[in-house]
């Protein structure tokens, strides 16, 4: 294949603000988590799939498989559709209140 560029689990992208390794980088409705630290307007690579902790509503109670979005104006995840980015699903239960719950990135 002359066309193929690469598997596209780990992409670079422009990071949308200050980023430390292990934050979900959401640019568009292109989201993954950084690989490393990156300043605001710097080159980052954000992994596109696998299952990683992240920052939850606290006040919410997750079940195994709910659908997970991004709640940008809280930088969390949350269980609420709205307007938010669906970003995955929920691997484990996580109780409320608890500060992060464990995810599988959906592309």
């Amino acid at each position: 294949m002359k066309n193929f560029i690469q598997p596209g689990d780990i992409v670079p992208v422009t990071a949308p603000a200050d980023v430390a390794s292990g934050d979900l980088v959401v640019v568009g409705t292109l989201f993954g988590v950084a690989t490393a630290d990156a300043a605001n307007g710097a080159v980052v690579e954000i992994k596109t799939t696998g299952i990683f902790v992240l920052p939850k509503t606290s006040a919410q109670a997750w079940t195994q498989g709910a659908k997970v979005y991004w709640d940008a104006g809280n930088s969390v995840l949350t269980t609420t559709v709205s307007t938010n980015l669906f970003i995955g699903n929920a691997v484990e239960g996580a109780d409320n209140p608890s500060a992060t719950g464990v995810v599988r990135l959906s592309i």
